[in-house]
């Protein structure tokens, strides 16, 4: 692939610090590299493949001979420029919420649905993080014996909250142990030695049906990467105190029998699956242990009793990096 002239926008941010790293280790072909962020971050500077860059203010202008944008800065960012950076010959791959659900927009996981990039009209979305580590385990065993329903509890990481989200969760863990009151800003209650069964810090974020905004966006986007509408989906996503790395205990009810032998040896030979599962040993995936690895992780496969064909997976996986960054980077590969 001939080098590309490419613009991050949201640079400054947890995910586009990651797609610098991503970049400079995959060694992608960049020509170019433009930094761009909010007024505020303007003039900072950034490395890249031992260069210093200097970071821009993001404009209409910026995406003037761009050829590919990697954005993460807010879906309304993503709405006001988007669709200006795609006219302007720019493709962007969207790390928000803003276009995922578009029929304009394909929503791609390079190992579970890549041909969709070809449908692109200047725009391709990252799907969730906590969609894409799921979908990346589950997508092998649907095309052996057919998925028809889903019933996952995630136990995301605080960084799927931001940098300031991270900070908080630590300053407020050290109130805690020294007995101190701490005024959160971030998160609704405390996250501190603490669960919490909403992503998203508002009311809002709860539908009329009782699922937060993030549990919506697992049911929707499944079906739509996973082209297949009739898959039942049904989350509960809870935050917990982990720093990075997004946790998954996930149900599956397939059409056809499928052992848990069976599942290990199809999971073993998929791409961007790495299968840790030897209970004797206590070997299954941790978030400390998956933090900063490209793979889903996949462990604890066993047979569900109550149902006909049924199994329980744990699936882990870094939320900035698959769950993001890599994602966005391996699609701009793709094109």
């Amino acid at each position: 692939m001939p080098p590309r002239n490419v613009v991050i926008v949201g640079a400054t941010g947890a995910v586009g610090q990651e797609f610098l790293k991503v970049l400079e280790q995959r060694e992608f072909p960049v020509k170019n590299l433009k930094l761009c962020a909010s007024a505020k971050s303007k003039g900072k500077t950034m490395k890249f493949r031992g260069e210093t860059l200097r970071v821009e203010e993001l404009k209409a202008e910026s995406f003037k001979g761009q050829e590919i944008g990697l954005f993460s800065a807010g879906s309304g960012v993503s709405k006001e420029f988007a669709w200006i950076a795609a006219k302007a010959g720019c493709i962007v791959v969207d790390n928000t919420s803003a276009w995922r659900m578009d029929p304009r927009v394909p929503l791609v996981v390079p190992e579970v649905n890549p041909k969709a990039i070809a449908r692109h009209e200047g725009v391709i979305a990252n799907p969730n993080c906590s969609t894409i580590g799921m979908v990346v385990v589950l997508k092998p065993l649907h095309d052996k014996a057919r998925i028809r329903r889903v019933v996952v509890t995630t136990f995301q990481s605080v960084s799927g909250a931001g940098a300031k989200a991270v900070e908080e969760c630590i300053e407020e863990t050290r109130a805690v142990l020294a007995g101190k009151e701490y005024k959160r800003a971030i998160f609704p209650h405390q996250i501190a030695f603490n669960c919490i069964p909403q992503i998203g810090q508002k009311k809002e974020t709860f539908g009329k049906d009782g699922y937060t905004d993030e549990e919506t966006k697992m049911i929707h986007e499944t079906k739509k990467i996973m082209e297949d509408d009739t898959i039942a989906v049904a989350p509960t996503c809870v935050r917990v105190p982990v720093l990075r790395g997004h946790s998954e205990s996930v149900n599956i009810e397939t059409a056809k029998p499928l052992t848990p032998e069976r599942a290990r040896e199809i999971l073993g030979s998929s791409s961007g699956v790495r299968v840790v599962d030897d209970p004797s040993r206590m070997a299954y995936p941790l978030a400390t242990d998956v933090a900063g690895h490209d793979e889903c992780y996949v462990g604890r496969i066993r047979r569900d009793p109550t149902v006909d064909n049924g199994l329980h997976l744990w699936i882990v996986s870094d939320n900035i990096r698959k769950g993001a960054a890599l994602n966005a980077v391996q699609i701009a590969e793709m094109l």
